[in-house]
């Protein structure tokens, strides 16, 4: 029987383990979890539902040099477990894979010492794997030979389900959801919602997601807290507008944002600001299934909602051809991103 594939990366957050079903289906995986910081509100699951182990980040280089699998695949989570991975794959003469979310040069001290690692490690890898063409570019920029896009995704069956309970806070409601990190844009929001001017009685501004409380009781500025999923569809249902005002920063740049993803299948207009991946990588394209702009730019992004205030039609287009759209960003379709990255460096060990 042939030997499964390494996959090693930091968790799994309940979004993507049908991504990872799908994927194991085909390929047939061992993922390694390390755990650590995460960029995903929601965390990670304990049992994403496919083969797998806990590990530590100094344990991945001897599994890796393992020889049991004939392919080894890491994410650029994990400042010790991505050259673990890549040094491990090496000695034990597999394939390794990058899976990178990286479409812009982080400026901190850690990340300018390892732009020489990772230039290796482009250069190196048998394939990379990315989250659409703004990461696929950033990674042939730097050297990557062979390039594949493994689409982000979310269940499409789920989001786009009829909501049980909109809910429309207000006739105009425009949501936000995530964490109020800085790199998330609320501030940029809140007052780019002032700039707007809308009547409080009839527009609200539904921040959603832990730690937003100190911004309520402002003008038609509403904190709807943690939701579960099926509270937060009904937030999508109800909503006029999803806003994803991101901001880059030394440390981070939004690689997707898959709250789009969950919008667009709500038929929920979306307004994102070029920092974030969604838009960058192609799924919110500018008076085509959204609108862009500048970040940090809370003038802009002012306008942009005002815009879509003032606007039905146009908002209710947006929405349809962003519903569209997204019915391509599958489960399904990352799997097949990484099948063909593995199909091309793994063949002549496939009887191993």
């Amino acid at each position: 029987m042939s030997r499964p594939v390494l996959f090693v990366t930091n968790l799994v957050p309940p979004d993507r383990a049908g991504a990872f079903a799908a994927l194991h289906e085909r390929v047939g995986l061992e993922l390694a979890l390390f755990g650590g910081r995460s960029h995903h509100a929601t965390g990670g699951v304990e049992d994403p539902g496919v083969p797998h182990r806990h590990v530590s980040q100094r344990d991945v280089h001897a599994l890796a040099a393992s020889g049991r699998y004939r392919a080894v695949v890491a994410g650029t989570a994990g400042r010790a477990a991505l050259p673990a991975a890549w040094l491990g794959a090496r000695r034990a003469r597999v394939p390794f894979v990058l899976w990178s979310a990286l479409w812009a040069e982080m400026t901190t001290p850690a990340h300018v010492l390892a732009r020489p690692l990772m230039a290796a490690i482009y250069r190196d890898a048998a394939a990379v794997v990315a989250y659409g063409p703004h990461v696929a570019a950033f990674a042939r920029a730097h050297g990557a030979r062979r390039v594949e896009i493994a689409p982000q995704a979310v269940d499409n069956a789920f989001w786009s389900a009829p909501a049980g309970a909109p809910e429309r806070p207000a006739p105009f409601t425009v949501l936000f959801v995530g964490r109020p990190a800085r790199e998330k844009g609320v501030p940029e929001l809140v007052a780019a919602w002032r700039a707007a001017a809308l009547d409080p009685a009839e527009a609200a501004l539904v921040l959603a997601g832990d730690g937003h409380e100190a911004r309520s009781g402002g003008p038609g500025l509403q904190v709807a807290g943690a939701l579960s999923p099926e509270n937060l569809r009904n937030f999508y249902a109800g909503a006029s507008v999803l806003a994803i005002p991101s901001i880059p920063s030394r440390r981070f740049v939004e690689p997707w944002g898959l709250v789009a993803n969950e919008a667009m299948n709500q038929h929920c207009a979306v307004i994102a600001t070029d920092a974030v991946g969604a838009a960058a990588g192609g799924l919110v394209r500018q008076e085509a299934t959204g609108l862009v702009v500048p970040a940090a730019d809370s003038a802009a992004l002012g306008a942009a909602i005002r815009r879509l205030h003032d606007d039905p039609p146009l908002r209710v287009r947006l929405a349809e051809e962003g519903a569209r759209a997204v019915t391509a960003y599958t489960y399904e379709a990352w799997a097949s991103g990484f099948a063909a990255a593995l199909a091309g460096t793994t063949a002549a060990r496939e009887g191993c």
